[in-house]
């Protein structure tokens, strides 16, 4: 029986697919020319270039370091116009401006405080962290001069206003939550407390936390600077029942407040305890008993004795 040959040879080996090169856009494949027909070199050694003029850097300047105005007059008459700019260098440079007048020409200011803080409240929501803080830095300004005068200012532009500041005390941007806990102190020490603690008192209750917690940090402060007629007349047990609420929070700071709060309290109970019973014009006690009319009549028999 013939056998059939095998073939003992390799296969033949079958041909590679081609590999798909990635697509380039045409801006990317091509270099940008220049007018002058030269390519455009990207050295990283090289000086940068001078910004526009929109994007310059704002400086942010001490309250000790702002000069009074050349014509107060004037820049009363167009500072609502500036703050209300849609340019945002524009609209820092009117705040500087109300900073400088809040300073150094309160009286001016006065008539038109309630529109500045509205517009401040517009400035405080601008997405430019520059405009954001220059107008915390704003609110510190004017509540260190017109502290004593904004329980009597408008009801609406101060709610906005402490509104704003409480929620930009809370968010993450560290150099805006510190500028605005700075200016939250700076109300709490200027401010009279029993009205700032009225308006304080809603917030502990707000659904944010850090909200809740920046609001009873204020109202600790405000307590601190009452004594015990100012706390009997917000209310001891409106006050011991925010304390006791702000006890079992979440966040270590807002715990922290209310044990500020009781101290404040323990404090004007204190002081009440140690001032005199009798008050002002009662009789004050004898050091040493007085002598009885017996006992000198018994002493001035004895001396007569032989």
């Amino acid at each position: 029986m013939a056998l059939r040959a095998l073939d003992n040879t390799m296969p033949a080996a079958t041909p590679e697919r081609p590999k798909k090169l990635p697509k380039l856009s045409t801006a990317a494949a091509v270099p940008a020319a220049s007018p002058q027909g030269k390519t455009k070199k990207n050295d990283e050694n090289s000086a940068p270039k001078a910004t526009a003029a929109g994007e310059q850097a704002v400086e942010y300047v001490r309250s000790e370091d702002l000069q009074p105005v050349a014509h107060p007059k004037a820049k009363v008459a167009g500072l609502v116009a500036g703050l209300d700019s849609k340019d945002w260098v524009s609209a820092c440079e009117a705040l500087n401006d109300a900073r400088r007048l809040a300073i150094h020409h309160a009286s001016l200011l006065n008539p038109i405080l309630g529109k500045v803080l509205l517009a401040i409240v517009k400035t405080m929501k601008s997405p430019r962290s520059a405009v954001c803080k220059t107008s915390i830095m704003a609110c510190t300004d004017v509540f260190n001069s017109f502290g004593n005068l904004l329980s009597s200012a408008s009801d609406d532009a101060f709610d906005k206003l402490l509104l704003q500041l409480l929620l930009k005390a809370s968010q993450d941007k560290r150099f805006v939550a510190e500028e605005a806990e700075k200016a939250m102190r700076a109300m709490a020490a200027s401010m009279p407390p029993l009205p700032l603690l009225k308006k304080l008192k809603s917030y502990v209750h707000h659904a944010n936390l850090r909200v809740r917690a920046k609001a009873a940090v204020a109202m600790s402060h405000c307590a601190s600077r009452m004594d015990m007629e100012t706390m009997k007349e917000f209310g001891m047990s409106a006050l011991l029942q925010v304390a006791a609420e702000l006890l079992s929070d979440r966040l270590p700071e807002a715990r922290e407040a209310a044990r500020g709060m009781v101290n404040s309290m323990h404090a004007a109970f204190s002081r009440e305890a140690a001032a005199p019973a009798g008050g002002e014009g009662g009789e004050a006690r004898p050091s040493r008993r007085s002598p009885s009319p017996r006992s000198s009549r018994s002493r001035s028999r004895g001396s007569h004795r032989p």
